[in-house]
Parts: C-alpha cells; sequence; structure tokens
C-alpha cells in the first residue's frame, strides 16, 4: 500500500548567531490513508517544526516529503498554497476564526479560494456543520459560541474541502476536560468515516485516543508504535 505521507531524511535547521538549530535531524516517516497518529514530545523535540513541514506551511532543508505521491519538497509558495487548500485540513489550539464571519462563512472560506460556486460553498459549509453537531448554529459568530463550540466550527471547516489529511495542532489545548472528551469524540467519529489524522499533543491522555504514537526527541524519531490500547479494543470488536 502506498503511505499517503512519505516522508525521507526530512531535515530542518535554523541559524541563530553562529549556532546552528537542528530543529528536525533526519526523520523517516509513512503514514496511510485511515491512519490516526499522535505526535509526542517534550519541548522543543520537532513535533511543531514537523506538523509545519506536514501542513506544508514550511518547506525542509533537506530530504523529501511526498503527499499522496507528490513530492512536495521543492515546491515553490503558490503551488505549496495549492496544495494546502487541496489536501490539507488544519485544526489549531487558538480555532483562527475570523470574528466578523458567522460559522456558516467561516466554514465555507477554504472552498472560495477552490473557486467553488458561493451556491454550492454554502450547501457544502452547511452539510460540515451539521456532521459536527452545530447545525443551529449556522448564523452564530463566533464571539456567541462556547470554546468547544468554536472548535467545531474550526472541525467543520477542515472538513469542508474533503482533504486527504486532518492536521490538529494541540486541538484541546483551550478547553476544559468535559469539552475536550467531547472534541476527542468527534475526531474520532471522523476518523471512522474514513479520514486520516494526525494530531500533535503534549497531553497523554489525548494521545490515548490516536492509533498510532510517534515520540520525538532532538529533532529524531524516538518511537514509532501501535497504541496497545486501541489495538486491544479492536481485537475484542473484530471477535464479536
Amino acid at each position: 500500500m502506498q503511505p499517503i505521507i512519505e516522508i525521507k531524511n526530512l531535515k530542518k535547521l535554523y541559524t541563530m548567531g553562529t549556532e546552528i538549530i537542528r530543529a528536525l535531524d533526519g526523520v523517516d516517516l509513512d503514514i496511510f490513508a485511515n491512519d490516526y497518529v499522535a505526535l509526542m514530545g517534550p519541548s522543543g523535540s520537532g513535533k511543531s517544526t514537523l506538523m509545519n513541514l506536514l501542513g506544508c506551511l514550511d518547506t525542509a532543508t533537506e530530504g523529501d516529503y511526498a503527499l499522496n505521491g507528490t513530492n512536495v519538497s521543492t515546491m515553490e509558495d503558490a503551488e505549496l498554497a495549492e496544495i494546502r487548500n487541496k489536501e490539507i485540513g488544519f485544526v489549531f489550539q487558538t480555532f483562527n476564526l475570523l470574528p466578523r464571519m458567522s460559522s456558516l462563512e467561516n466554514v465555507a472560506l477554504p472552498l472560495v479560494y477552490a473557486g467553488i460556486s458561493k451556491e454550492e460553498r454554502l450547501d457544502r459549509a452547511k452539510a460540515s456543520l451539521d456532521a459536527v453537531g452545530l447545525g443551529d448554529r449556522v448564523h452564530h459568530r463566533p464571539n456567541e459560541l462556547s470554546g468547544g463550540q468554536r472548535q467545531r466550527v474550526a472541525i467543520a471547516r477542515a472538513l469542508v474541502n474533503n482533504p486527504a489529511i486532518i492536521l490538529a495542532d494541540e486541538p484541546t489545548g483551550n478547553l476544559d476536560t468535559k469539552t475536550s472528551v467531547e472534541i476527542m469524540g468527534i475526531l474520532e467519529k471522523i476518523h471512522s468515516s474514513g479520514n486520516t489524522i494526525v494530531l500533535v499533543t503534549h497531553e497523554p491522555d489525548i494521545a490515548e485516543h490516536a492509533h498510532r504514537i510517534v515520540r520525538l526527541r532532538d529533532g529524531k524519531v524516538e518511537e514509532n508504535i501501535k497504541n496497545p490500547n486501541i489495538i486491544r479494543v479492536l481485537e475484542r470488536q473484530n471477535e464479536q
């Protein structure tokens, strides 16, 4: 099976004065369709840098990154922007919603850049909000929503373009425990419907929702394992 994401010897170097910072130092990683992967590691381990590279928000210093069989390592900014809009859905810790726009307008925004007609944009945005349980909040602005509802809008926006992969960067970082559980339940439902999810988190209980955990340290992959708790649950389901 061809990986949806294929990374070979990925390196990202920064120069600070006379010092070279190796944010990523030779990362190899394959992610397949319908994977659910948690990226973990201490501060400075490289997980945020890797997420930025996966999301085509930055380019590597060295190495190869193929997304859906296309090498994006050498693409120019305009090409990367097109890939981001078509292939990647982003969910951020701070939601990144536009305050003067309604939920519907925020969710429809990626479709504007994709050149979709207004009628289709609104239909797809409404369906995406329905999918996350916010069909009755389409005309509410972000300041009229709770933190959990805002994150649901952000998830709906990430889904609206039917992307190849959902990248979630600390998606529960600004939420209380009860709301965090609800948001992780939504992500699990999205994964169950066939989506590929890559999650960055420093919280072990959030990482436990993923089916595979990749631990980074000093810019390298320290551990890449299947989540044993999830495997046991899946095995029990298969036995029934």
